[in-house]
């Protein structure tokens, strides 16, 4: 991804969950259904948090590592093979989750429930040839 890309897709993010918190995620989440994760940086150890859509599959949410068909994975992902404890921000309620990558036949059964809701990610993985990783977050 080029840097300008890079930097216009953190500064939207960073909007995106100033908007979220500031709105108890009524705003920017109309038709989807948006939280907010917030990881521990593998390298800074600081919090980082970025705006996700997601489905639930019970009580867990599922994520997908999209970032919009780009050859890398995005950092959250990262950041959660480092350390899986995170927090999702769901419209106000703040929950202490665990991230699960799927794989195999639970991969694909994820990936039908994600792309039922959202096809954008069919062209997601058009543009890269990465396998999209897909996170299950459980309630800690």
């Amino acid at each position: 991804m080029a840097p300008i890309t890079r930097r216009f897709l953190q500064f939207g993010m960073a909007v995106h969950v100033l908007v979220y918190r500031l709105s108890g995620g009524q705003l920017l989440n109309v038709d989807d259904h948006i939280v907010l994760l917030t990881t521990v940086g593998r390298k800074s150890g600081q919090l980082r948090t970025a705006p996700l859509y997601s489905v639930r599959d019970g009580e867990a949410y599922v994520i997908i590592g999209s970032y919009g068909g780009s050859a890398t994975h995005p950092a959250w992902y990262h950041n959660l093979q480092a350390c899986p404890r995170a927090l999702v921000t769901d419209q106000g309620l703040i929950l202490p989750v665990v991230a699960e990558i799927a794989d195999g036949a639970e991969y694909e059964r994820l990936w039908a429930l994600l792309t039922v809701d959202n096809p954008n990610y069919l062209r997601y993985r058009e543009r890269t040839t990465r396998v999209l990783p897909i996170v299950r977050l459980r309630p800690a």
